[in-house]
């Protein structure tokens, strides 16, 4: 027997129907690209999709067709994505960071057929230009006055080409099912994976990373999104807040510490979302120049491990609460939030802290389990790590154009290369990238844990942790330092430092002091690299080993 509802498709143009008709005097603020701060509402920005959907249409673009973005996360932006998806078309994310070789490798094996560019990446595109063959014509995200000359062939003024048009459309009727948006990962090995998702995908997962106990945006959060739209489909800000109908404050193109306190301050945020990286120059900023935060309340960190530090500034000089999340582009990206079970509140300080550095519980549409190297499934007991497993209706089935291979097993996991654990309350903690867990002498040691550990020291700006071969047990420990600047802090201090935090035979076996360390484009360290690095460096312990 079926059910008698109504069948009610599952579109991203949905999103925007709702925000228009129920939140249709909510701001959009924006930080400009040419400068100026931007302001409108979601009415204004709802009838401006339309046009760009219209003039999609005008300029030959078919259901299906993929139109490159290349931008920051802007008004304009945010209105490609919604008028892109609104013709049936498939919005391709491009992140800015990537080499030159690899934007042309994601580019042409997606096959743009236009590429939406601020006026920022213009000169990326103009160098590659001739490589493009599949790309018809750019659209430059900016007005007639501040267009640029270019060289770009077909360039064309965003805001001429909707000006044509009076906003009077309907989205596409296309199946929920069809192509959506199109995100590559950051292909640390081999070529960059495309990962399509499709209207229903977004959707169920802008519900699901939306609830009360996940991300929780409501419409009187006025929210800043600091995680580019290029990077994982931005979270599902781009549609969860619009969901909501929360205010939307978009960072533009300046990330530095300065800018990002100005916004959260003058546009009253009370939630936003970036990775550590972010957040430490925030972090900065307000130490070094005696500010206060008198709105934000919450700010979700992902993209790699929030340092326990980082939790406890937040927590006690700023009165901010820290959620922190994990995921990655192949589950829309949203896995696991930290937020609390009941009782939680109640806990010693420190076992609120220690519980707030697992990555979280796994938000609704998300099943997850371990398992060993023979594909045993570990017992969530909190101590048990294996390999994590995912799968869901928003988690990848296979990548674009069949690239990879088949990702899942013969009962639709998913292995997202990580290490972790699960507790018995369903927190689960990442502990390792599975290529980058430290094998010794039979043992795991966690990378994550000894980094978190050690950026903790206040003269450590970075610090990142491989594995180096050993005579005796196999793989220890080699602790890569960014003292911050002037700061003459020694390898003794450090491992002094360390001491009581982490078990002894964890401890690593030396530390040595580098400028800087490599990050992948999305802002991860770039652990392959290091290796390669210090591939032939020896451990003063192996040479005691050996003897």
């Amino acid at each position: 027997m079926q059910g008698l509802m109504q069948d009610w498709p599952l579109l991203v143009g949905k999103v925007f129907d709702h925000a228009n008709t129920a939140h249709g005097e909510q701001e959009i603020v924006t930080r400009t690209v040419e400068g100026p701060i931007h302001r409108y509402t979601y009415r204004d920005a709802y009838v401006r999709s339309k046009k760009v959907a219209q003039a999609l249409l005008k300029l030959g673009v078919k259901e299906g067709d993929r139109i490159g973005t290349l931008a920051w996360n802007t008004y304009r932006h945010l209105e490609s994505w919604y008028g892109i998806t609104g013709v049936g078309a498939v919005y391709h994310t491009l992140n800015p960071r990537l080499f030159a070789e690899q934007l042309v490798y994601i580019i042409t094996h997606a096959e743009d057929k236009f590429i939406f560019v601020d006026l920022t990446f213009v000169p990326i595109l103009e160098g590659i230009q001739d490589q493009l063959g599949c790309v018809e014509g750019y659209v430059i995200l900016t007005d007639e006055a501040s267009m640029p000359a270019t060289s770009l062939k077909n360039a064309i003024c965003y805001e001429g080409l909707i000006s044509d048009h009076d906003g009077d459309f309907e989205w596409a009727a296309v199946d929920e099912k069809a192509a959506c948006g199109l995100c590559y990962t950051s292909g640390t090995t081999g070529n960059p994976k495309g990962v399509l998702y499709s209207h229903r995908s977004n959707v169920l997962h802008t519900l699901a990373a939306n609830g009360a106990d996940a991300m929780g945006m409501r419409a009187a959060d006025s929210v800043l999104p600091v995680v580019p739209m290029f990077h994982a489909n931005a979270w599902t800000i781009a549609f969860s807040a619009p969901a909501a109908g929360s205010k939307l404050v978009m960072p533009g193109a300046n990330m530095d510490g300065e800018s990002i306190y100005e916004l959260l301050e003058n546009e009253q945020v009370t939630f936003s979302a970036a990775v550590p990286t972010v957040w430490l120059m925030l972090l900065s900023y307000l130490e070094d120049n005696d500010k206060t935060l008198s709105s934000l309340r919450r700010v979700a960190i992902g993209g790699s491990a929030c340092p326990q530090m980082m939790i406890e500034k937040f927590q006690k000089n700023y009165g901010v609460d820290v959620v922190h999340a994990w995921g990655m582009t192949e589950m829309s990206p949203i896995g696991t939030l930290c937020t609390f079970k009941p009782g939680m509140e109640k806990w010693p300080a420190e076992q609120q802290i220690q519980q707030k550095l697992k990555q979280g519980r796994a938000i609704f549409t998300v099943e997850m389990k371990i398992t060993d190297d023979d594909g045993k499934e570990l017992p969530h007991d909190g101590k048990a790590f294996g390999h994590l497993l995912v799968r869901g209706p928003a988690i990848v089935n296979g990548y674009f154009k069949g690239e990879g291979g088949d990702p899942l097993d013969t009962d639709s996991w998913f292995d997202t290369g990580d290490v972790a654990t699960i507790d018995e309350l369903g927190y689960m903690q990442i502990t390792d990238r599975s290529k980058d867990v430290i094998k010794s002498g039979g043992e795991w040691i966690s990378s994550i844990d000894l980094e978190n550990v050690a950026v903790g020291h206040p003269d450590v700006a970075e610090a990142a942790v491989i594995g180096v071969a050993h005579p005796k047990w196999d793989e220890r420990p080699l602790l890569i330092v960014v003292k911050r600047e002037g700061s003459e802090v020694t390898k003794d201090e450090i491992l002094s430092y360390m001491t009581d935090k982490i078990a002894k035979w964890w401890m690593p076996d030396d530390v040595v002091f580098v400028d800087e360390i490599p990050h992948t484009a999305t802002g991860k360290i770039q652990k392959m690299a290091l290796r390669e690095q210090f591939s032939s460096y020896e451990l003063p312990t192996a040479s005691q080993a050996a003897e």
